[in-house]
């Protein structure tokens, strides 16, 4: 059986872990680090991990963890350097690429999304909206098409999101609009400013709680997720630009060599445990709807943190298309593995 932890337990184990860890420290000394993530949910748990648990300041990392506020900012501000590594889709170093900046993925996280669910207002469901077609062919009041939000245009919901849609021939027959972080997300589609909200279990789990949300279309379950994409795809990774490796080489590597750490952590516990510990950073939703995306995360995640040329083949019809504007792009491109294979060496899973 699970054993529960409470936060305040949660924290002694942090410290313990910090105190007896602490010679363990061979990366990096006193580097000071700026690490990116998107919006507040649990698909970036590595990076909560990482920092909570004290794998950041066991190799030698004084971090700050800062939130962009959707993956595009969040590509925005590494790509100007104000940010060292980011997480987020693997489409993020690729764009960076294609603009000359050099993107590089470091280490990915699953090996297909777990954040495609589409969320339709619970009114328009009880009107008998019950498939993606059905959605397509209603109108709003005002004559317009419906409208789906995702975080951010042209990042993880909408680039996977609108595959799927486009493989159906529906993705012209929505308006897509980008509505930032959990709060304002939850807040479009409550508020019916937008139709469908297509996001991550959590947002699913408090709009049904709520009363003005419902399940519309799972493009997280595997099955559906086989028959549209055909397998297994890197589709979150820690990134960085070239030039910020080049800088200092070191100190990417304590960066990955934590976030390595902090994958087999998470693969080692609980989903109840890994919420204690990340809890200050998902706190906009609530503790079960965290914990029952914490679980779907667990049958995605990619604890080997690598990316082999079927799964890139695999990923390029969704990542190298009109709607995204990549140019296709070769693995060895934009895949920087001997980080991940160094931190592998030194703590293996």
């Amino acid at each position: 059986m699970a054993t529960h932890f409470t936060r305040r337990s949660a924290l002694t184990i942090i410290a313990g872990c910090g105190a007896s860890m602490a010679a363990g420290r061979a990366w990096a000394e006193d580097k000071t680090g700026r690490v990116i993530y998107p919006v507040a949910v649990p698909v970036y748990q590595s990076q909560f991990v990482a920092d909570r648990i004290g794998f950041f300041k066991e190799a030698g990392l004084d971090c700050k963890l800062i939130q962009g506020g959707s993956g595009v900012k969040t590509r925005e501000i590494v790509a100007s350097s104000q940010g060292d590594i980011g997480i987020g889709d693997v489409t993020h170093p690729m764009q960076l690429s294609n603009r000359g900046r050099n993107g590089r993925i470091l280490m990915p996280t699953d090996t297909r999304s777990s954040s495609v669910i589409f969320i339709i207002r619970k009114d328009l469901k009880d009107q008998g909206i019950t498939t993606l077609e059905a959605l397509t062919d209603w109108k709003r009041p005002d004559g317009r098409k419906p409208i789906v939000s995702v975080s951010s245009l042209g990042g993880t919901n909408h680039v996977w999101s609108s595959y799927y849609m486009e493989t159906m021939g529906l993705d012209q027959k929505v308006t897509w609009v980008g509505t930032g972080n959990v709060d304002t997300m939850l807040g479009s589609l409550k508020t019916k400013q937008v139709d469908v909200l297509v996001s991550s279990q959590s947002l699913l789990n408090d709009s049904v709680e709520q009363g003005w949300g419902a399940m519309l279309f799972d493009g997280t379950d595997e099955a559906i997720w086989n028959k549209y994409i055909g397998g297994k795809i890197p589709v979150t990774g820690h990134f960085t630009l070239q030039a910020t490796i080049d800088k200092d080489p070191a100190k990417m590597q304590a960066f990955v060599t934590a976030l390595w750490r902090a994958s087999q952590w998470i693969k080692a516990h609980s989903p109840d445990e890994i919420y204690d510990v990340i809890e200050p950073y998902v706190g906009s939703t609530s503790r079960g709807a965290n914990i029952l995306e914490i679980t779907a995360l667990k049958k995605v995640a990619d604890y080997e943190g690598t990316i082999d040329a079927e799964g890139f083949a695999r990923g390029g019809k969704v990542w190298f298309r009109e709607m995204t504007g990549i140019k296709p792009l070769t693995i060895a491109d934009v895949v920087s593995p001997g980080f991940v294979e160094a931190a592998r060496k030194a703590y293996p899973g």
